[in-house]
């Protein structure tokens, strides 16, 4: 097993966001154009920052599947759409109540409730606007299932129905692997699909997202406890303040660290066992177990 290692991003991931940050700005309406302010509230969002994850494991498993054209990104796009959209709606004091996001004030914050509501409905429309430039609708689909009432949106019920509750390990691990591995695994297979991945090739990516979105959420627990704030850019404890369920808090920290690197070392195995280029691979899942934000 693999110790977390604190890392910088790869150089693959430092250059995938550049483009995929061009393509971001291509994408969205100018913050001049009716509604303005609605606009102005989504390219606030989108641009406080974040790693891009999303959108880059897409360019990867497109580029590893032997994918070579630019239909992917309007896939990868809408993928950090969405991504940036859950946050959104996560953060409304409906839900988490929070009032930072990557170091500066949550969107409700900054506008106010309806403008935010509005805004991650605006980018989840968009997302889709984008996918169904790719003229494929098993990538369509594949979407459209990791946010549904089996996907993100069951994860996101279920950490409701949780606060406060002792929940068991399989309850823990069936919340993070809806509320945050299914768009990951996702957005992978989206990848994998567009450059018309092997089956063999699509299931090692599949085995691939779903360990490195377990492992990501994990990791997120742990950072909530003893993680830096400036660093995270919100303060830490905001899990437990709310009666969140964490897999610390069923497992204990120790156990969550051997969890987390456990899945990234199994992850990478998969991969390397199958995919004929895995390094960029590789690399993503070694910074996500070492990501201290």
């Amino acid at each position: 097993m693999s110790e977390r290692v604190v890392m910088a991003p790869p150089l693959y991931m430092v250059q995938k966001r550049e483009i995929i940050d061009r393509f971001i700005d291509e994408y969205i309406p100018p913050s001049d154009q009716y509604p303005q302010a609605l606009h102005e509230a989504i390219r606030y969002s989108i641009n406080a920052g974040g790693k891009r994850l999303r959108p880059i494991l897409a360019l990867a498993a497109y580029e590893a599947c032997g994918g070579n054209n630019e239909i992917i990104y309007p896939a990868a796009v809408a993928v950090e759409l969405i991504h940036t959209y859950s946050l959104i709606h996560d953060d409304l004091p409906c839900m988490d109540d929070d009032d930072l996001r990557r170091g500066q004030p949550t969107l409700h914050k900054k506008f106010n409730e309806a403008v935010a509501l509005l805004a991650g409905d605006a980018l989840h429309d968009l997302a889709f606007e984008l996918m169904a430039r790719t003229g494929n609708p098993d990538a369509i689909r594949e979407l459209a299932e990791a946010i549904g009432t089996g996907g993100m949106l069951a994860g996101q019920m279920a950490d409701m129905e949780a606060e406060g509750r002792n929940l068991t390990l399989e309850e823990i691990t069936f919340i993070h692997t809806r509320k945050t591995g299914k768009l990951i695994r996702g957005t992978v297979r989206i990848g994998g699909l567009l450059a018309g991945a092997s089956t063999d090739y699509i299931r090692a990516i599949t085995g691939y997202g779903e360990k490195i979105g377990l492992a990501f959420q994990i990791i997120d627990d742990i950072l909530d406890i003893e993680g830096d704030p400036e660093m995270l850019g919100k303060p830490v404890g905001s899990d437990s303040k709310n009666l969140k369920a964490t897999f610390p808090g069923v497992v204990g920290l120790e156990q969550s660290r051997q969890s987390a690197g456990k899945l990234i070392d199994e992850a990478i195995e998969i991969v390397t066992g199958v995919v004929s280029q895995p390094d960029n691979f590789v690399q993503i899942a070694r910074f996500i177990g070492g990501r201290q934000n």
